[in-house]
This record gives structure tokens, C-alpha cells and sequence, in this order.
């Protein structure tokens, strides 16, 4: 499979090397400790010196209004001279830069309360004044969606294996009559800000599910039922049957669909909570296929038809304020005129290779859901 990537150099370009200088400076003068974690720079959370219970609720601030070239070194110092912090955390570009807003947690409500009184309003820099205020620090998320059949500890299950932090599930009715919403209650605002940033790709990617995630307005999380037996559960939508006539009906290869090389590192009880039969693992269904890489489905689809490898070129574009990364593609077929054109957007991953192949599976999905479009169209 023929690939092309062209990231641009600029992006290292744009950052104040003389702030970072002045950030490693301070880190290795200081031996403070900072960690990176899904578009976050952590400190503490407690740090070493920390001697302290843990802070109740109230204890947070929320910080706005930083400036993008304004880092650690001189935030943590200022936040810090009104008490001592148990965490703190700046919010983080894929480019390096801040992105104008961060957490502070302290050791009460009264010391947060001071916090504001003291920092609201304060000019960080010439002409750049910072906005303090209490963090809601909300800890429950909705998550719509989920086929009516779904199971509270199935996907109490579920949840635990995806993410940190959770600590209850509780179902409702969703607004349509075969579908569910879940009320899901974490340990803290962090570990719940953290799943509300992955969890939508992470039920795309693996399960096939498109869910909504959004904050819950009420802390109240009531014990809700699910629906009653009789409803019955959404059907998964398999982009296998989405795609045309004439791809379904073509002649299959000899080889037989290689096994997965890792099953998903999920519980079996989240096939009963979406009303699914597990499947083995090393005989993959083609809605498996799509899930686990749409980037090989589409591939076989090629095969099959005898149209030719695709060739894919693939251009980052930029960073959106949700710290999704865009790229803009084209992907020609040989046995096709037209190529497929589009922008793609995707979460950053672990390293540059894994960033590259997860946008590639995502501009594969898209082209075989533009087949589907072109068909029934």
C-alpha cells in the first residue's frame, strides 16, 4: 500500500524557544516535576512535598486569559505564593504552546477563595490580565446514545476498562424510544475531563458506536432504571451493510481475514450491554473489520473488485482549539476517475507514527462511508 505524508516543519518554528529555555532552567533549578498526559502538563496531583489530606471540593481554581508563551515556571511560583498546591494544571497545544487556561487545586476552599481574591485580575505580562475564578469541578458525564438493552453493570464494566476514575453508572431514558443515556460519576473533575476527551473516538473506534458525551449540568445522579424489557435494542450501525451492491457482491479472495492482532482490551460483558453476540476473536466478522481497521477493509474492497491499491496522500493542515489534529487527503483508486478528497480529524497519538496511522484509518473510514453515500444516492 503506496502512503505519502508531509508534515510541515513550521510548527517548530512558532514557539518562544527562549520561554522553554526559561521553563527547563527553572524545572532542573527547582527539581519540579511535571507530566504530560492527553493535552495536559500536570504538577503534583499531590507533589512530593505534599504532607496533607486531600483537598474537599471548593479547593479548585479555574485560571483564563494566560498568555500562549507563558509557562510553569512563572505560573505555579505566583499561583503558589498564596498557599501551597496540591495540583496544578496548564492545558497544552500538540505545538508545545499553552492554550490560555489552566487549574489550580489547593489544600481548601478557604485558600481557592483567597486565590481568587488575590490573582483575579492580575497583568502576568504587559497588557495580559489573568482571570481567576471557582472551577465547577464537575465530576459527572451523560453519555447518550447507547442501545436501550444496555446493562448498568456491564457498562460500569466497560467504563472501567476504558478510563480512570469511575466510580458509579446510572441509566435513564434517552430521547428516542429504543436508546438509553448513562449518567457516569468519576473521583474528580480530572479523571472525568479525561475521559470526556477520548471516550467518543474510543467507542468509534472499537465498537462501532457513535455516542454523545457532554458534562452533566446537575451533580444529581439518581439510580435511574433502564427501559422496560419490552423495548427493544438500536441496532449497531455496520458500515459493512452501508457500503454499495457492488462491492458486497464481489468475488472474495482466497485467503482467508487474518486475525486480529490484539482483542480489544475490553470485558465480554460489553457485548450484552449493547445487545451484541461476542464474537471469537480470531475468526473477526467484517463489522470487526471495520472497527479494527477500515484501512484493511478497504484495501480487501479493492482486491476483490480488482481496482487497485489506493494511494494515499495525506497533508497535516492544523490544530483545532479542541486539540484535534486536521489533515486534508486524497485517496486515488486506480480503477476509479475521480479520486476521494476530504479533511479528516483525529486525536494525537502516543508518538508521530501512531498519529499518521490513526488518520489514515480515519480517512478510510471516510471513504468507504462516501461509497455508501455515491450508491444510495
Amino acid at each position: 500500500m503506496h502512503f505519502i505524508y508531509i508534515f510541515p516543519c513550521v510548527l517548530c518554528q512558532i514557539l518562544n524557544h527562549k520561554r522553554l529555555q526559561g521553563l527547563e532552567t527553572w524545572l532542573k533549578a527547582t527539581n519540579t516535576k511535571l507530566t504530560q498526559v492527553n493535552g495536559q502538563r500536570k504538577y503534583g496531583g499531590p507533589p512530593d512535598v505534599w504532607d496533607g489530606p486531600t483537598p474537599a471540593a471548593h479547593s479548585e481554581v479555574f485560571i483564563s486569559q494566560i498568555p500562549r508563551e507563558v509557562y510553569e515556571d512563572v505560573l505555579i511560583p505566583l499561583f503558589s505564593s498564596v498557599g501551597p498546591l496540591w495540583e496544578f494544571r496548564l492545558m497544552m497545544n500538540f505545538s508545545g504552546q499553552n492554550r490560555g487556561f489552566a487549574y489550580a487545586k489547593y489544600s481548601s476552599s478557604e485558600v481557592a477563595a483567597h486565590a481568587i481574591h488575590l490573582l483575579h485580575g492580575h497583568m502576568v505580562e504587559p497588557g495580559f490580565f489573568l482571570s481567576v475564578q471557582c472551577s465547577m469541578e464537575k465530576r459527572h458525564l451523560c453519555i447518550g446514545n447507547l442501545p436501550a438493552a444496555t446493562r448498568k453493570e456491564n457498562l460500569l464494566q466497560v467504563m472501567c476498562a476504558l478510563v480512570d476514575g469511575v466510580k458509579k453508572v446510572s441509566l435513564k431514558p434517552g430521547p428516542g424510544i429504543d436508546e438509553v443515556s448513562a449518567i457516569v460519576a468519576f473521583t474528580s473533575h480530572y479523571t472525568a475531563s479525561m475521559a470526556k476527551k477520548i471516550l467518543v473516538e474510543v467507542f468509534k473506534r472499537q465498537f462501532a458506536l457513535t455516542l454523545s458525551v457532554k458534562w452533566q449540568s446537575s451533580e444529581s445522579s439518581s439510580n435511574y432504571e433502564p427501559l422496560p424489557p419490552h423495548k427493544t435494542a438500536k441496532s449497531l450501525a455496520s458500515p459493512w451493510k452501508m457500503l454499495p451492491r457492488l462491492l458486497l457482491n464481489a468475488p472474495r479472495t482466497s485467503v482467508s481475514p487474518p486475525c486480529l492482532a490484539q482483542a480489544p482490551s475490553t470485558p465480554p460483558g460489553f457485548c450484552r450491554a449493547v445487545g451484541e453476540t461476542a464474537a471469537p476473536p480470531c475468526s473477526p466478522s467484517l463489522e470487526q473489520l471495520v472497527a479494527a481497521s477500515p484501512t484493511m477493509l478497504l484495501q480487501r474492497l479493492c482486491e476483490a473488485t480488482r481496482l487497485g491499491q489506493p494511494l494515499y496522500e495525506m497533508y497535516y493542515s492544523h490544530v483545532g482549539r479542541d486539540r484535534f489534529l486536521y489533515f486534508t487527503y486524497t485517496v486515488r483508486v486506480p480503477g476509479i476517475t475521480v479520486p476521494f478528497r476530504g479533511l479528516v480529524m483525529v486525536l494525537p497519538g502516543h508518538t508521530a507514527t501512531s498519529t499518521l496511522e490513526k488518520a489514515q484509518q480515519a480517512v478510510a473510514l471516510q471513504v468507504l462511508q462516501r461509497v455508501q453515500l455515491n450508491t444510495l444516492s
